[in-house]
């Protein structure tokens, strides 16, 4: 049984694994005040849940683009379950060559997100994140992550809508029944989702021009749900991406540490 853990600027996500298959997953808030014991706890209450003995877990795996709920998560994991969670940063092997002009400044969340991807689907992909953030990777042929985009999440412009306007209400994100919309809820809808339908099919093509050679489109990220069945442009929507990728990650530096200990031995 592996876990694993995507700890996101808005949510934590869990999906355990047995052998192969993402048995469970579920969802939590991030909170940066939160205690190890808190942590602990959750993680095991989810493990009842699934009527998991903690005894059968054999590693944590963990992405993180919040560094100030790190320590006392990772103390959680270690409290709670007695293993050391694999944190992806440097010396674990992600299988991914980062070749942008700072490698260290890509997110865990990114890097696993395109493992999932290239390791799942092939290369050459362009992986987008439809998050807190809206992010666009792009992964050679090769297994290389040779460029990326960051755009404000849908969820992350429509609260800026309404939260700065003193007049405007909180509507719930989907596509309207029609353009022509007839009061300020449906206005807002059409607005929110044709905005950004548009400009990720627009951010795609800019990717097809530059890049000069057909590629796979894979989507993931909870808000993805709302345009995948309304565009093209989207060859596949796997919201389990992240999981499948920190799973490669995992596996690929276990692989890595029996070889580099069997070498030692031998010598």
């Amino acid at each position: 049984m592996l876990i694993c853990i995507d700890v996101g600027n808005t949510n934590i996500t869990i999906g355990f694994f047995q052998g192969d298959e993402l048995t469970h997953s579920y969802r939590m808030n991030t909170k940066v005040r939160r205690t190890s014991d808190e942590y602990g706890y959750m993680l095991r209450n989810f493990l009842d849940m699934a009527h998991i003995d903690p005894s059968r877990v054999e590693g944590v795996i963990v992405s993180s683009v919040v560094p100030k709920v790190m320590h006392s998560f990772r103390n959680g994991v270690l409290k709670f379950l007695s293993i050391e969670p694999m944190i992806i940063g440097p010396g674990i092997k992600t299988g991914i060559s980062v070749q942008l002009e700072n490698p260290k400044s890509v997110g865990a969340d990114r890097i696993a997100d395109a493992a999932g991807a290239y390791y799942e689907y092939g290369g050459p992909v362009l992986v987008v994140d439809f998050g807190t953030a809206t992010t666009y990777d792009y992964v050679d042929e090769n297994g290389c992550f040779k460029a990326g985009v960051i755009a404000v999440g849908i969820e992350s412009g429509a609260n800026a809508l309404w939260g700065q306007t003193a007049q405007l209400p909180e509507v719930e994100i989907k596509k309207p029944a029609t353009v022509l919309a007839k009061n300020t809820q449906a206005e807002m809808q059409a607005g929110i989702f044709y905005q950004f339908l548009g400009g990720f099919e627009k951010t795609v093509e800019a990717f097809e021009k530059e890049v000069g050679q057909p590629f796979k489109v894979i989507a993931t990220g909870g808000l993805g749900r709302i345009i995948c069945s309304h565009t093209d442009k989207i060859d596949v929507y796997d919201p389990n991406l992240i999981f499948k990728g920190l799973k490669r990650i995992y596996e690929k530096t276990r692989e890595y540490d029996r070889q580099k200990t069997a070498g030692a031995r031998d010598e």
